[in-house]
């Protein structure tokens, strides 16, 4: 049964499940805070959800993360990396290095006044090294690459390009042995005249960073990318899950969407669509800490872990 409870001396909305509680967060525009009276406040009528859960389409399963901590870290703009250790925060051309517990900086790469970079985006680190998606958004033709460096001294130790072909790499990630990256193409700033973003896709490679399969974005996903104020937004980050489902962001919205692969054809499956308190921008989950999920707040230059129930 839905319904409010006092936790942390903030009224909060709460699942009743039988003698458990769970608590939704604050993430809700709708809920106002204020002092706790001891009581129940007020009963949800039967069907109700909090925050976008009422719009989703039958069938896609509704979680509401759960925020756990948050760091202010000055590059935290486009993307987030974790490792056991750490936390990187990704701008468009630089990159901070943080203690993952306490949120301390350990060491800053900048590129240079005259540097070859231009729009660097989501994050990963694999087998020691720390790989971010790279284009040059906003110009046209879309190029594209993945930059690698030292996770540990960020020194800029390598590049693939990945040319025009496919759109604006805006994440890259590695999973069952193969890399994956998602190329956003928009319906305006930034996107190629004749295209939009239904033209977005995830391009799987083999470790050689050979072409191997692609995917499109159903319709209703392509749709929440998109707001009111930018209808030509795309697709913004991605990671893989512990659930082994590709977890992807739009720009804007605080929501996160849970992908499979299809039996046949091209489009994603959108399976369930995770509740968060962060606009958006890149994601990573934490392999090392079961369920923590880690995203960007640009707005108050901000990385937010989550604890998000699989």
């Amino acid at each position: 049964m839905l319904g409010w409870a006092c936790h942390g001396g903030v009224t909060q909305p709460v699942v009743n499940y039988g003698q458990m509680q769970f608590f939704l967060g604050l993430s809700m525009s709708w809920i106002s805070r204020r002092a706790c009276s001891g009581a129940v406040l007020l009963a949800l009528l039967p069907g109700a959800l909090p925050g976008h859960a009422q719009d989703i389409p039958p069938g896609i399963a509704f979680v509401q993360a759960r925020e756990i901590a948050r760091f202010p870290a000055e590059q935290a703009d486009q993307g987030v990396g974790v490792d056991r250790c750490c936390l990187y925060a990704v701008d468009n051309r630089a990159i901070g290095r943080y203690d993952k517990y306490t949120g301390a900086l350990l060491g800053v790469w900048q590129d240079g006044e005259a540097g070859p970079f231009i729009h660097l985006d989501s994050a990963m680190v694999h087998q020691g090294r720390l790989y971010a998606a790279h284009s040059n958004y906003p110009q046209v033709p879309m190029s594209s690459s993945v930059e690698v460096w030292d996770a540990q001294t960020l020194v800029h130790a390598g590049s693939q390009s990945l040319g025009i072909a496919f759109g604006s790499a805006t994440w890259v990630d590695y999973h069952d042995g193969r890399w994956y990256v998602g190329f956003a193409n928009y319906g305006d700033r930034g996107g190629t005249p004749g295209r939009d973003a239904r033209w977005t896709q995830v391009v799987r490679f083999d470790r050689q960073w050979r072409f191997d399969s692609a995917w499109t974005f159903p319709p209703e996903v392509l749709a929440r990318f998109a707001t009111p104020d930018n209808p030509g937004r795309s697709n913004s980050g991605g990671s893989f899950g512990p659930d082994g489902l590709l977890y992807v962001t739009g720009h804007d919205r605080p929501e996160v969407y849970a992908m499979a692969f299809p039996e046949a054809g091209t489009a994603l499956v959108w399976k369930k669509m995770l509740q968060v308190a962060t606009p958006g921008q890149g994601i990573a989950w934490d392999h090392s800490r079961p369920g923590v999920l880690l995203g960007v707040d640009r707005d108050r230059k901000e990385l937010v872990t989550y604890q998000v129930p699989y």
